[in-house]
């Protein structure tokens, strides 16, 4: 087998080849949790290990499906996970389990049935004209992570509360970070599976950053309660009105803010990091990047591209495909063991933790060719059709796949295609940036690119 050029492939995190010990795995779940995931991992379906509680990593998608799908109530989020996304939202829908998980997802659902999603396109549009336009204000040199959540930031803000009169996007998104950077850090409390209840010191850093979101939140929904219910198609018009048709229970202040929290959050910076990463991928590829220049420019002219266009680009989705392959949005879940199980021919306990590392799924050399290269055309009809279902799962999988897949994309590649018919990108002079997750997978130092109008 021919020798690969590291130094020509995409960031990614160097794996460890020897077992982490108890305060080195704490310090990479603190400081990059793709730093926990062995070598093997990337080789191997399973990888099972002992540190207080006995773990398994699973990576092999007929075990997944039973994880996500088959047998999914047997395997909830890990306490662990909850306890440091509580502070922010709550038992909203992204933590909820159960019935009330069930109730919650119907009153959101409709936000993103496919006909209002569609609706949402001219927004979408309007949104990537005015991204374009700061770019081409910006200079030789932009950072693409702050510019795509400013872009994303205003389409959650129009879907969710119909515009963002009560919100200071770099302010939130200031909050959000510090968030992610306090509380939603492992503790070794967790390690040493000390109770939730009790506090870690991180939940306490991270209360002014919740309060800052919390009540950014609260007055847009104070606002819209003056107004009568019925006025607005948005996401908050539709929890304000929800009901569940078995019980009759309607959503608190508290469900409403945490769900609204919920959404803003995993709406913007989710999308903003692919396509983040889409350009700082195309930047290190000119002859894809010129074929996907030449596609959106051949179906949208001087235009900014809407619905209408989709069609006519699929090259420009599947780099956007290729990017969450290597970089998912979330590179890592946790869940907990209720009942004793099967998964990959070795048996489970109950009480013991699974990891599903996505990002080694996404990257595993027995599941991808080249896995660590950028090939959008892995994601070919005839490639994708073969593949399994449960080797890629950007948007996670089963019943409680993500309800804004759809809408995600739609705007993701909206934005990309106009972006790219009217710019050329190339790296910037800093060193590449690594791939760190914390709650989300972000660039260790942004991502800098020289743009240059066409």
């Amino acid at each position: 087998m021919p020798q690969i050029d590291q130094s020509a492939l995409p960031p990614h995190v160097e794996p460890h080849r020897k077992p982490l010990s108890l305060l080195q795995s704490l310090r990479a779940a603190r400081q990059n949790v793709l730093e926990i995931i062995p070598a093997i991992a990337y080789r191997q379906p399973m990888v099972s290990g002992r540190m207080g509680a006995r773990w398994h990593m699973v990576q092999d998608p007929a075990a997944l499906r039973r994880i996500f799908l088959d047998n999914a109530a047997n395997y909830p989020k890990s306490e662990v996970m909850l306890r440091m996304l509580r502070p922010a939202i709550g038992n909203s829908l992204f933590n909820a389990e159960g019935a009330d998980w069930r109730w919650q997802r119907r009153a959101v659902a409709p936000v993103f049935a496919q006909r209002n999603v569609t609706a949402l396109a001219p927004v979408m549009t309007a949104t990537a004209e005015r991204a374009a336009q700061r770019l081409g204000a910006a200079g030789p040199q932009a950072e693409m992570v702050g510019e795509m959540l400013t872009a994303t930031f205003d389409v959650i803000c129009e879907v969710a509360l119909s515009g963002r009169e009560h919100f200071d996007a770099g302010v939130y998104g200031a909050a959000i970070i510090r968030y992610f950077e306090t509380a939603g850090k492992a503790s070794l409390l967790d390690f040493l599976r000390v109770p939730s209840w009790f506090p870690r010191p991180g939940e306490v850093l991270g209360m002014g950053a919740v309060r800052t979101m919390h009540d950014m939140v609260e007055k847009a929904i104070a606002a819209r309660r003056k107004q009568a219910t019925g006025t607005a198609d948005d996401l908050l018009d539709f929890m304000l009105k929800a009901q569940d048709p078995e019980t009759g229970r309607t959503m608190s202040p508290q469900d409403v803010l945490h769900n609204m929290q919920f959404f803003i959050v995993a709406g913007h910076e989710t999308t903003a990091l692919a396509l983040s990463w889409a350009l700082q991928l195309l930047a290190l590829s000119p002859a894809i990047q010129e074929r996907a220049h030449e596609e959106a420019r051949a179906a949208l002219g001087e235009q900014p591209a809407g619905l209408e266009h989709l069609e006519a680009m699929p090259l420009g989705r599947r780099i956007l495909e290729e990017s969450m392959r290597l970089y998912p949005p979330v590179g890592m879940l946790a869940r907990e063991v209720r009942a004793s199980d099967e998964l990959g021919g070795r048996q489970i306990a109950a009480h013991d933790v699974i990891f599903l590392p996505l990002y080694a799924l996404h990257r595993h050399e027995l599941l991808w060719d080249d896995p660590n290269s950028f090939n959008p055309d892995r994601f070919l009809p005839e490639a994708a059709k073969a593949r399994d279902r449960y080797a890629y799962l950007p948007f996670g999988a089963g019943p409680r796949v993500c309800v804004g897949a759809n809408f995600a994309m739609m705007q993701a590649q909206i934005i990309l295609a106009t972006l790219l018919a009217r710019f050329r990108f190339a790296p910037g002079p800093d060193p590449l940036p690594r791939p760190t997750m914390l709650m989300t997978v972000r660039p260790d130092t942004g991502i800098k690119l020289r743009v240059t109008p066409r």
